[in-house]
């Protein structure tokens, strides 16, 4: 399937996206005021020890203190593992975050350090390695695994990564160099450095998607930005040099983003509902913790039975909605919400394609049975915020809530406010300011609003008054 990564890099954000087939599949968004700290490394004091939830909060200058869970504790002393035993507070450590902080939640760390090249995983203070099970050749396997055991250092474990599968003798040993150099100089960072205080900066976004992405299947990366495509060449020519020939700058007068039309995609991706090629829909609702999909069949009645027309409906929605988790990086659980079908055949069917079509998802992901009902549980690891999230904010208006008061409960409130006011016998005028929109519906219903507050009542369109807001005005 040809495979196409297209970057554009601006002032204040760089965005990178991922084409497969003609169809995005992947959005990065990295802005300059919210820059990404997970992978980044850090000289932490402990703060806090807390052995009731076997957990510990790190000072490393980050706005809120990291969490430390015990699993992720690297000590001398393998047999101990509680707590309080193998910390104690006011204590250095070296530290990675594996998960950004999300909300009121700091960030996720770990002091079991993995630097990852294109096709290995350098873990220095672990012993444990392993081959990437999507290399399914037990030759290739046996091959790689001989060459990592003659270049594997002496302390530290070491990762094979799907991409190293095929890769030569020589990629290999230049990479775990260059691993290894990498680690001396965080090594040597670390000692110099005084807590809290960020001792090695991750990769960014573009250098993490040639990293992760580019590959013999990368038919193209196109670059907008003339100083970032000469410094992504450079990290190519020493990662992939085999791959050089496959970046490219772009010269065209039309933003890239607009050239592909990518900027109106991103626009779709803003709203909760996507259309199905049937003619059927999927329905996305985001919440804090938990996100729920509901499957339409939308004017799609099919040819022939009703349970062809849901399970063609279905099998459609899978695939989307496979694609839109990770293009709105929708993580924690998913409720996907299928059309009942009655075959458990097809149910099987349904769920086998939303299996196929996770499969290119790198965020690991579990799921559960389908049930009767149609339901799949799944989970879907969030390791930074939802594009959601990154995007937008809280609705001034409905605060979040997704609505706000209809034209009748505004209508119901003024008029109840109005009767208390007794009006009805006063000689002045008054003056009803609300919303543009709502004024229509009032003005509508201006005799039962006379009724209440006297013959001289006026409507008055007001642009500065929120919806749910108005004024009364007694003259």
């Amino acid at each position: 399937m040809k495979k196409e990564i297209i970057v554009n890099r601006a002032p204040e954000e760089t965005r990178v996206a991922i084409f497969e087939g003609g169809q995005m599949t992947d959005l990065f968004i990295e802005r300059r005021e919210s820059e990404k700290i997970v992978g980044n490394i850090y000289k932490g004091r402990v703060e806090n020890i807390l052995p009731g939830i076997s957990s510990a909060f790190v000072e490393a200058g980050l706005e809120k203190n990291a969490y430390l869970f015990v699993d992720d504790v690297i000590s001398e002393d393998t047999k101990e593992r509680k707590i309080e035993k193998m910390l104690s507070r006011g204590h250095e450590i070296m530290l990675q975050v594996d998960k950004e902080p999300i909300s009121t939640k700091g960030a996720k760390a770990t002091m079991d350090i993995s630097l990852p090249g294109r096709l290995l995983v350098y873990m220095p203070f672990s012993e444990h390695g392993g081959v990437s099970k999507n290399i399914e050749s037990q030759e290739e396997r046996n091959r790689l695994k001989r060459i990592i055991s003659e270049i594997k250092p002496e302390k530290g474990g070491v990762i094979v990564r799907t991409e190293a599968e095929e890769a030569t003798d020589k990629e290999l040993r230049r990479e775990m160099r260059y691993l290894q150099r990498l680690w001396d100089s965080i090594n040597e960072r670390f000692q110099k450095l005084k807590a809290p205080a960020l001792v090695h900066r991750d990769v960014g976004i573009v250098f993490q998607t040639v990293r992760d992405y580019l590959n013999e299947d990368v038919e193209l990366m196109f670059i907008d930005s003339f100083q970032e495509y000469r410094e992504v060449l450079e990290f190519v020519r020493i990662v992939s040099p085999e791959l050089v020939d496959r970046v490219k700058h772009y010269h065209g007068k039309t933003p890239i983003f607009k050239a592909y039309n990518i900027d109106e995609e991103i626009k779709r991706l803003r709203s909760n509902r996507v259309n199905l090629p049937s003619g059927g829909s999927i329905i996305i609702q985001e919440a804090e913790s938990l996100c729920a999909i509901d499957v339409n069949t939308g004017r799609f009645t099919g040819k022939k039975s009703q349970e062809e027309t849901v399970t063609i409906t279905n099998l459609e929605a899978a695939k989307e909605v496979a694609r839109q988790i990770r293009l709105r990086n929708i993580g924690g659980i998913i409720v996907i919400d299928f059309i009942d079908m009655k075959r458990a055949r097809n149910r099987q069917r349904v769920l086998e394609a939303l299996n196929a079509a996770v499969k290119g998802d790198k965020a690991k992901t579990k799921m559960w049975p389908i049930t009767k009902l149609g339901l799949v549980e799944m989970t879907r690891e969030r390791r930074r915020e939802s594009l959601f999230a990154l995007l937008g904010e809280a609705c001034p208006h409905c605060h979040g809530s997704g609505a706000v008061l209809s034209r009748e409960t505004l209508f119901i409130n003024i008029s109840n406010e109005l009767q208390q006011l007794k009006l009805k016998h006063h000689a002045g005028k008054v003056r009803l300011r609300v919303n543009p929109k709502v004024a229509g519906y009032f003005k509508e219903r201006l005799a039962r609003l006379a009724h209440i507050a006297g013959e001289k009542i006026e409507i008055q369109p007001a642009p500065d008054v929120e919806w749910e807001d108005y004024h009364i005005i007694v003259e």
